[in-house]
């Protein structure tokens, strides 16, 4: 058979259900923070703390900018993870047929320890690709990149499955086949970025992913 794909997986909004309390979140911190901006989470999805902070808080102090960094890292410390359907029995499947996989998320490595421990997930990944590892975080292609290099692989022999359109952004930029999951955004909002959009991973098998990279 062919040599499988590389599956590379975001976090949020694709192996967790976590968008709906981020978006909770980050709405009421930007009415408190008095950013002027409605809807403020549809804006940050997928991208990292030092890119909200730069983009969005240029104009605070520095004193300012790390209280949103803190209050940010409070609530990530007890935040839930619950997966999205059928998202870890799908990981699973990948891994017990030999799939390569990499987790690549615009979230700090604090969250990302506790992340691999609460799911659980110790194990599952074969490289796992973290904020603080890219000078540049999403929409910019470098963290699936750095993922590709850190498996040996081209960019072209991975799959890349996420749900943020700077997610998207960032895996077609590095040249991958990009699979949208419409946790987020519809899949109307998806479709003409991406090779297949679908709803989440309930009933989706090694099958769909042999599938995906015909």
């Amino acid at each position: 058979m062919e040599q499988l794909k590389t599956a590379l997986f975001d976090f949020d909004g694709v192996i967790a259900d976590t968008e709906p309390i981020y978006d909770a979140y980050w709405d009421e911190a930007a009415t408190r923070y008095g950013v002027g901006i409605e809807r403020f989470s549809q804006l940050i999805k997928g991208t990292t703390m030092r890119y909200i902070l730069d983009k969005y808080f240029a104009d605070r102090t520095e004193a300012f900018k790390r209280m949103v960094a803190e209050e940010s890292d409070a609530f990530e410390r007890t935040m839930p993870f619950p997966p999205l359907p059928g998202a870890l029995e799908f990981l699973r499947a990948l891994r017990e047929r030999g799939t390569r996989t990499g987790l690549v998320t615009s979230s700090e490595e604090e969250k990302v320890r506790r992340i691999l421990t609460v799911m659980p997930l110790e194990g599952m990944f074969d490289t796992v690709v973290h904020a603080g590892r890219v000078k540049r975080g999403k929409p910019a292609p470098d963290c699936y990149l750095l993922a590709a290099s850190d498996l040996g692989v081209r960019p072209a022999d991975c799959l890349v499955f996420e749900d943020s359109l700077n997610g998207i952004q960032a895996g077609n930029a590095a040249g991958m086949r990009v699979i949208g999951v419409a946790s987020t955004n519809p899949p109307e909002a998806l479709r003409d970025k991406v090779f297949d959009v679908i709803p989440d991973f309930r009933g989706k098998t090694f099958d769909d992913f042999l599938r995906w990279q015909a």
